[in-house]
């Protein structure tokens, strides 16, 4: 059967095959931000201290499956664009029993370990054991969380990004169902947050399992895997870039956070964490593009379709420039709005967003190249690049800023740090682009 990313695409149909993921992520997103919103009204603002606190382990289950996911996707897409379809899915099938069996140690890690771990994360006697109860209960579902992360990319990878879509709003929707009956009438608090989450995680990862067992028809599906180190190895170093994305989000939150409470204490923490979730709403749209259209770009580099990676390229080029313009229009045009989502217009907080966003916005201009070159060279297999990318990016790039730029210009330089270094790794970007073109046949 043939795949649906084995044709000639137009700007229009490769607009259409990456849109349902484009959505998707978006809706993640969104549904992520919805989570949050619930458990700070209806179980209060120490219990959502408690989810951030925990966040970064949720963060480090996330970077795993999207490693395994998007280098994993790289090189079977690769494989299936040479012909060798049966390899692709035995790849396939070891990359996702990898996956679980890494999810059942950090689960059994990390029930062990909750409690000191916890604490190494800012717990203090107030939030600890929130903290507990939230850890321990989403612990359980690591191993379908990794799955989850696993399907969205390789129904992409399979020609079915739809299903991926759909399967996500269903276990977006449900859990914010599941967030509102356990929280507000059935008064679980914080453990009901983490199995609402558990559960809207489960629904798609289960329908996965079920659908590559089963539907045997499609050029993707379950065989017996082989061991194959090299395809792991590939697979992890492909896929780096992406963890190091976020891992490094991780870091960067923790930085911005001391150093707003330092100038502007809670107030001021309470304004990046807006912009930041502006950031990774609107970012959303670069990556969705970029992870949908990734798979396109590896089938046609294994079958050396040189016309048509050229072409892809354009387009995606072409899409990337005018949506970065649209996006900071819209984060401009819209931030009152935006910010009165989170608090009363008027307010300290308010007043401090509104004023600085405008200087925060300006990143969305040089956001999407970065995302979409970081995720190209993971589809070409050229994990070292996409990895120095990412690495600079989202880590060098922005801690280097939030450290250097407050001691000369003090407050105002925490602003301007995030479009400083989007702005350097776009430069880095095109200097990339540049010297690989003619590697990859692409411009």
């Amino acid at each position: 059967m043939k795949n649906s990313i084995d044709k000639e695409f137009s700007f229009y149909s490769l607009f259409k095959f990456a849109l349902p993921t484009i959505v998707m992520i978006v809706f993640m997103s969104l549904y992520t931000i919805v989570d949050g919103l619930f458990v700070s009204r209806f179980v209060g603002t120490t219990a959502l201290s408690a989810v951030n606190i925990v966040y970064p382990i949720y963060n480090v289950i996330i970077a795993i499956g999207l490693m395994f996911a998007t280098g994993g996707s790289a090189v079977i897409a690769k494989k299936m664009g040479e012909g060798e379809s049966q390899a692709a899915r035995e790849n396939f099938s070891l990359i996702v029993l990898v996956g679980v069996m890494i999810g059942l140690i950090i689960l059994v890690v990390g029930i062990a370990f909750i409690k000191p771990l916890v604490v190494l994360l800012g717990a203090n006697e107030a939030v600890l054991q929130l903290c507990l109860d939230y850890g321990r209960t989403f612990l359980f579902f690591t191993p379908l969380a990794i799955l989850q992360m696993l399907f969205q990319c390789f129904f992409v990878t399979a020609g079915k990004p739809e299903l991926g879509l759909v399967m996500t709003i269903v276990g977006g929707c449900t859990n914010i169902v599941l967030d509102y009956i356990f929280i507000v009438p059935m008064q679980m608090g914080i453990v009901g947050a983490a199995i609402a989450t558990g559960i809207g995680i489960t629904i798609p990862a289960v329908f996965g399992m079920l659908y590559f067992t089963f539907l045997r028809k499609g050029t993707l599906y379950f065989v017996k895997p082989k061991l194959d180190k090299k395809v792991l190895w590939d697979s992890c170093f492909n896929g780096s870039s992406e963890m190091v994305s976020n891992i490094a989000l991780a870091v960067v939150t923790f930085l911005y956070n001391i150093i707003m409470m330092k100038y502007l204490g809670e107030n001021g923490v309470a304004a990046i964490t807006i912009m930041l979730y502006a950031q990774f709403l609107l970012n959303a749209v670069f990556m969705g593009f970029s992870m949908g259209v990734s798979p396109i770009i590896s089938f046609n580099y294994g079958s050396q379709n040189i016309i048509q990676i050229k072409k892809i390229f354009r387009y995606c080029i072409t899409f990337i420039v005018v949506s970065s313009i649209i996006s900071y229009a819209v984060a401009t045009l819209s931030a009152p709005l935006l910010v009165q989502l989170f608090v009363p217009k008027n307010s300290v907080v308010y007043n401090i967003t509104i004023e600085k966003f405008y200087i925060f916005s300006i990143n969305f201009l040089f956001a999407g190249i970065n995302i979409f070159t970081s995720a190209m060279f993971t589809a070409f297999s050229n994990g070292r690049v996409s990895a120095i990318v990412s690495f600079m990016r989202t880590f060098v790039f922005i801690t280097a800023g939030l450290i250097i730029l407050p001691l000369i210009w003090g407050i105002e330089g925490v602003w301007y740090a995030m479009t400083i270094a989007e702005f350097l790794a776009m430069i880095m970007c095109i200097i990339y682009l540049a010297v690989f073109r003619k590697d990859y046949h692409y411009a």
